[in-house]
């Protein structure tokens, strides 16, 4: 929700105290506070950061500085959905660091597991954690940052617990629900469902399955169509609508139409985790 007023933090510090300076940046940044200047610093208005500021602030006067906490409820030049915006521009790249460290972990691992894995991977939940914490309005890249937290976790077991094979017949004409602006696993995905599950299909964009549970949700976080192990979510609903029976020559050709995509939509995701 996009909050009606903020939270303005100005401060002034000696120029000669470097440590006290590091050290409030350093604990603006674990609040996650927003930049607006040198020494200008934005959080919602919320009580708890209300009294972070008010921390802040003192701690400033302590080191023989000035500062001053300002409620605003406009900022000149920004709408409040804007500065929500750069909130979330921030996190993304704070997400990105972390999807790429996961990336190159899994990638590490894929052969040979390294005795350094379930540690490497802790640390990576740890840090997600520490960043959900300061994603005050739901980064969307967040969620991809679950779902490889959620592959890698899978790579811990063995096999693939994706389920048993469906029949297509029961998934015509229905609504598909996905995370807004899809990369290539989810477009993959809708190409899929389109091509050969749900001819008729309709495709909705959310944050969450909870928005519309009408619809069936694909590549989010725990939910049915998803990643699993080592597969993503494309390789995933390929194992589920897969038939078991004897094919005719179209049903071959449509399966090689799967396969090229299936080993397209891997490489591409590969290729961009760089």
């Amino acid at each position: 929700m996009i909050p009606s007023s903020w939270l303005l933090l100005l401060y002034g510090l000696p120029t000669k105290q470097t440590a006290e300076r590091v050290s409030l940046w350093r604990k603006l940044k674990k609040f996650g506070a927003l930049p607006l200047k040198t020494s200008a610093y934005l959080l919602p208005d919320q009580p708890v950061h209300f009294e972070r500021f008010q921390w802040l602030a003192k701690q400033v006067r302590d080191d023989g500085g000035e500062s001053t906490l300002i409620r605003v409820s406009e900022i000149e030049g920004l709408a409040n959905e804007e500065v929500a915006r750069i909130f979330n521009d921030a996190r993304a790249q704070d997400y990105r660091s972390l999807i790429k460290s996961l990336a190159r972990l899994i990638d590490r691992n894929r052969k040979r597991r390294q005795e350094s894995f379930r540690a490497d991977l802790d640390r990576s939940l740890r840090r997600f954690n520490e960043i959900r914490e300061i994603d005050y309005f739901d980064c969307p890249n967040a969620h991809d940052a679950q779902m490889l937290l959620k592959r890698a976790g899978g790579s811990l077991k063995t096999g693939t617990a994706a389920g048993p094979r469906l029949d297509r017949k029961k998934f015509l004409g229905k609504t598909w629900l996905t995370r807004p602006r899809p990369e290539i696993d989810r477009v993959g995905s809708a190409w899929l469902i389109r091509r050969f599950i749900d001819p008729k299909a309709r495709f909705i964009f959310a944050a969450k399955p909870s928005a519309h549970p009408e619809a069936i949700p694909y590549d989010m976080f725990e939910v049915e169509f998803t990643h699993h192990g080592e597969d993503c979510t494309f390789e995933t609903m390929v194992r589920r609508f897969a038939e078991n029976h004897e094919q005719d020559e179209s049903q071959v050709e449509q399966r090689r139409d799967v396969q090229l995509v299936q080993r397209t939509v891997v490489r591409l995701g590969k290729f961009f985790d760089r």
